[in-house]
């Protein structure tokens, strides 16, 4: 596929980074000379220096006869103009990162009356995933699949829980319709089989329908106590949209924010909500404004560095549950050495929303890909494919497919039937299939078979 970028910022990076493979051909559109080139220079992939909504700028990148053209630059307006134009030119498709939350109420209306195939908001997205974090303190993520109605949550296998040194096989028989789809554990990323352990330290990835899921997590992690305080750090829009989401959960939440027109803005947002005006990485601050006494801190400002640093802080001071805004993955390697915990990540939520869409474009005679979701430090992928009747693995016994290696169908979703498959079990057209794989190119379901 002709792949048009316009923006190689955070997200246009991991763009070019995921996306430029053999079969992709891929054109950066930049303003910034320096790091055009530093991008042509890492990855596979052509640039042109300019405004991406400039007209001449979309012609020269060859834009009329793009199948996608993706809008991620630092501004708004600009990801819609170019996205616009890039579809009047003639683009397949049009992507659009849209972050403003004046627009966030009227996505649809917008991106219809535009002509804009998908508009997206990581830190929307990254809010939504942090209020059902709060919700289960004890899992470090937890993704949705199936409409809600299969979940698939990591959590952190303890020396005090009954999981530690249990066989799989174990696994299965003592808490029935659960599965462990994969193991983080150390440096190395497993996708387990049934004669594998779980050992203390390891990150548990476990998938089952929503009810089952819920009962597991009361049954196994009782220990820590529901979360009716937060301490938030930092008053951008990711703050904005997660005081949004908490509403409901009738918490004590305090805002610490170091600009006064910003704080301002958030304590007339949300008169329910106790804003300080102050620096949230001053540890004097944060022991003023009673961190110890906060079932929950997250940290969410714009430096990664001092979000990090007040997250330490936070947990030498015996915060439950701290969540880490963190956007560059290179610092993500360091945490597993200096205890952090959960990690959120908005630009890898968007790339994954955009890795979803592109992926869906593929194959789709075979399969669409109506989810995807990267899963142990990047390491692994859980997709949701809906099968189609030219599938060539349909009516086949699991047991006969050839699949390759590292490579695990977690669930079949039928109709209204939620099935974690053995052997014998066949997957049929209009299936709903959940593939866990540490490969990162499969666009159809074929794909998993020789």
């Amino acid at each position: 596929m002709k792949i048009v970028i316009a923006g190689g910022g955070k997200v246009g990076s991991v763009l070019c980074s995921e996306l430029a493979t053999q079969e992709n051909d891929i054109i950066l559109i930049e303003k910034m000379e320096m790091r055009l080139d530093k991008l042509i220079s890492t990855y596979d992939i052509s640039g042109i220096v300019g405004n991406g909504a400039s007209y001449d700028i979309q012609q020269e990148a060859g834009v009329a006869d793009c199948d996608i053209f993706i809008a991620v630059t630092a501004q708004d307006e600009v990801n819609i103009m170019a996205s616009i134009l890039a579809k009047k030119l003639g683009a397949k498709y049009t992507i659009a990162r849209v972050r403003n939350p004046e627009y966030s109420g009227h996505f649809d209306y917008v991106r219809e009356s535009l002509g804009i195939n998908l508009m997206i908001n990581p830190e929307l997205e990254s809010a939504r995933s942090i209020a059902r974090i709060i919700k289960f303190p004890t899992v470090l993520s937890i993704q949705s699949f199936a409409d809600n109605r299969v979940e698939l949550i990591e959590i952190e296998i303890g020396s005090t829980v009954s999981l530690a040194d249990l066989s799989l096989a174990d696994f299965r028989k003592k808490f029935g319709d659960v599965l462990v789809c994969a193991i983080r554990r150390k440096n190395e990323t497993l996708i387990p089989s049934g004669q594998d352990r779980l050992l203390v330290g390891d990150h548990a990835y476990i998938i089952g329908n929503r009810a089952t899921i819920r009962k597991f997590y009361r049954t196994v992690c009782p220990q820590k106590t529901k979360i009716n305080s937060a301490l938030v750090i930092g008053g951008g829009r990711l703050t904005y949209y997660l005081l949004d989401f908490l509403k409901e959960y009738r918490m004590d939440i305090k805002v610490i924010e170091q600009s006064r027109q910003t704080a301002e803005e958030l304590s007339a947002a949300y008169p329910n909500v106790e804003v300080i005006l102050g620096d949230g990485t001053d540890q004097d601050v944060l022991q003023q404004e009673g961190i110890e006494t906060y079932n929950a801190f997250i940290s969410l400002i714009g430096v990664d560095e001092e979000n990090i640093i007040a997250s330490l802080y936070a947990i030498q001071q015996n915060v439950e549950k701290v969540i880490t805004k963190v956007n560059r993955e290179l610092l993500l390697k360091i945490f597993d050495s200096l205890g952090m915990e959960t990690i959120i990540t908005p630009k890898r939520v968007i790339a994954n929303t955009i890795l979803r869409f592109v992926r869906s474009l593929g194959n789709s005679s075979v399969s669409d890909v109506e989810a995807l979701y990267r899963l142990a430090d990047n390491e692994a992928e859980a997709i949701q494919f809906k099968v189609k009747e030219t599938s060539r693995i349909i009516h086949i016994p699991l047991v006969k497919l050839n699949t390759k290696p590292n490579l695990l169908i977690a669930y079949i979703i039928r109709n209204k039937k939620l099935i974690i498959p053995s052997g014998q079990d066949v997957i049929k057209p209009n299936d709903r299939v959940i593939v866990v794989t540490k490969e990162k190119n499969y666009d159809d379901i074929d794909d998993i078979v020789y």
